[in-house]
């Protein structure tokens, strides 16, 4: 296989049409034939790659080029998954405009070039899945939790069912209430996985004021938990960010196994054994 037919099955499995702009091809490469996919993949892990024949390094989090400084874009897909749950697409798009504005400004100091000029000059390939993986990863998990639960499931129930994914077992860092007690219903529980990065406290306060109970997500920044406890409106799980992003990584390492490539799952990615 080539880079390119790697990132087409990668569209294909999350149901995209185009590369989004968090991912794509930055070091393109022919006859591969051995991958190392890990979660922050940059010149060490390069090395390392390259030390155990891998003719191909993915890396999940953009770490460079113009998939890191356009994180930011993907935040609009946070729009759709909002209507999903209930939020008028005029307050979805309102409540995120904020929040899309500070990533773009982070990333805009950033160091872009570090893992790029890496690969160029390691003469690696290198290419970015991030968004096609967090998709793959919110619908199983979304998919996961629909399956397991009732109207009145508690956060502990929640939390149980999580671990039924072995990528949440088997991590160090389990699934954790971040507000809420165990004893507490669930209410309607939505997985919120996808779209770049956190949205923020007005798109947390858009879910919760459209009737979701629960928001299971990665990670959830200290001032959005605060402001949630303070509130009083919802519940937050935050189910694990490597073990979270694990699940849809692991997903695409099975499909290029199916394709005949070996792969080397490391940098963070939890196996599903």
């Amino acid at each position: 296989m080539n880079t390119k037919e790697i990132m087409d099955l990668a569209l294909k499995m999350a149901g995209l049409d185009e590369v989004p702009a968090d991912s794509g091809i930055i070091f393109p490469g022919e006859n591969i034939k051995k991958v190392a996919f890990g979660v922050d993949m940059e010149a060490v892990e390069m090395l390392i790659a390259r030390e155990l024949g891998a003719d191909l390094v993915i890396t999940h989090h953009p770490v460079g080029g113009s998939p890191r400084l356009n994180l930011y874009k993907v935040m609009e897909n946070q729009v759709t998954r909002m209507v999903a749950a209930g939020v008028p697409i005029n307050r979805a798009q309102k409540v995120l405009r904020e929040q899309k504005g500070k990533v773009e400004r982070g990333l805009h100091v950033s160091n872009y070039d570090r893992a790029v000029s890496a690969a160029k000059l390691l003469r690696m390939p290198f290419m970015g899945i991030h968004t096609p993986a967090d998709l793959l990863s919110e619908r199983r998990v979304q998919a996961l939790l629909d399956g397991a639960l009732s109207p009145r499931s508690t956060l502990a129930e929640v939390v149980a069912a999580l671990k039924g994914l072995p990528e949440y077992r088997n991590a160090l860092t389990q699934p954790e209430i971040r507000v809420g007690g165990e004893k507490d219903y669930a209410g309607r529980v939505f997985v919120t996985m996808a779209g770049g990065t956190n949205g923020g406290i007005e798109v947390a306060k858009a879910y919760f004021e459209a009737g979701i109970g629960t928001l299971v997500c990665m990670h959830m920044p200290e001032d959005v938990l605060k402001a949630v406890k303070e509130q009083n409106i919802g519940n937050i799980i935050v189910a694990g960010h490597m073990a979270s992003d694990s699940i849809g990584i692991n997903m695409i390492l099975q499909a290029l196994k199916d394709k005949g490539l070996e792969v080397i799952p490391m940098s963070g990615v939890i196996e599903n054994n």
